[in-house]
């Protein structure tokens, strides 16, 4: 009797692991998330993923900050479709030339770092939609072509991620007019940064609304 009373136990045991364990696998599919590039083609919006192990916070300081330049701050905060909902654990991109105007990569740079120089960075925003990174505002390309910009780049945590238009600097003589004020700027800025000295820092903002005049993004 207590040979069966312990064998039907073991069984019973084991069905109970073999359904927890099928069971908790299905939650671990269902709650995978499937990366989606909205908004039409983007070169290199791939690397917004090569943040690797690094935990990431919504403040953050770009390497050539402690070097000579003009040292800029950027800040906003990112909202919800609605406009009004601060969006948190939002990722955002960014990479610039150097002072030299160039994306300047380190000698064992990988991935979109070959490209994008070591000037970059990952933020992701807090409860209240805010974000901030600290860095050398970057020089124009030695050809003078562009005026000196940033790029962003924005992850979803649903999975969508796409590029927005570049920061420029009001006042750079390099401008277009459609740089200063384009027509139906993707997520809502033309991110036209107006720098206001505070201390020893320029601080700029831009805000963003998710989804905002970005293609294919519904």
């Amino acid at each position: 009797m207590d040979f069966k009373v312990k064998y039907f136990q073991g069984i019973l045991v084991l069905f109970l692991f073999i359904f927890s364990s099928c069971n908790a696998q299905t939650k671990t599919d269902s709650n995978q998330i499937t990366n989606t590039l909205v908004g039409g083609p983007c070169e290199g919006c791939e690397a917004i993923f090569e943040y690797d192990n690094r935990k990431l916070t919504h403040i953050d300081t770009l390497p050539d900050f402690y070097k000579e330049g003009v040292k800029i701050k950027v800040e906003g905060t990112i909202y919800q479709p609605d406009g009004k909902t601060p969006a948190k654990n939002i990722i955002l991109y960014v990479y610039h030339t150097n002072q030299e105007g160039v994306y300047a990569p380190k000698e064992n740079a990988k991935g979109w770092a070959k490209k994008h120089g070591y000037n970059r960075s990952w933020i992701k925003t807090d409860k209240n939609g805010h974000y901030s990174f600290y860095t050398l505002k970057p020089a124009p390309y030695p050809n003078r072509s562009d005026p000196a910009h940033i790029h962003y780049t924005i992850l979803e945590p649903n999975g969508k991620y796409y590029w927005l238009g570049s920061c420029h600097f009001k006042g750079d003589t390099l401008l277009t007019k459609n740089e200063i004020k384009p027509d139906s700027p993707r997520g809502g800025s033309s991110g036209l940064l107006i720098l206001k000295k505070e201390g020893d820092l320029y601080v700029g903002r831009r805000d963003i609304i998710l989804g905002l005049n970005i293609p294919n993004y519904e």
